[in-house]
């Protein structure tokens, strides 16, 4: 597990091995969310990059016939 410290103007500085894990890149945009205490960073993506990541699903079943 990696540690970082908050700077006087409230900054984080992501470390190097989570950085490189996870491909971030400078100027990247994150959500920031609190739950319970926590502090989550999560890498906001490109919509393009989920483009084909459903293929192969069955969607038989999803909805009935007649509410199409």
């Amino acid at each position: 597990m990696s540690t970082t410290t908050i700077s006087p103007k409230f900054q984080v500085v992501i470390p190097k091995d989570v950085r490189e894990k996870l491909s971030l890149k400078s100027g990247q945009k994150m959500s920031v969310v609190t739950k319970g205490g926590v502090i989550y960073f999560i890498p906001e993506k490109p919509l393009a990059s989920f483009r084909g990541f459903l293929k192969g699903m069955d969607t038989g079943g999803i909805r009935e016939e007649e509410e199409r």
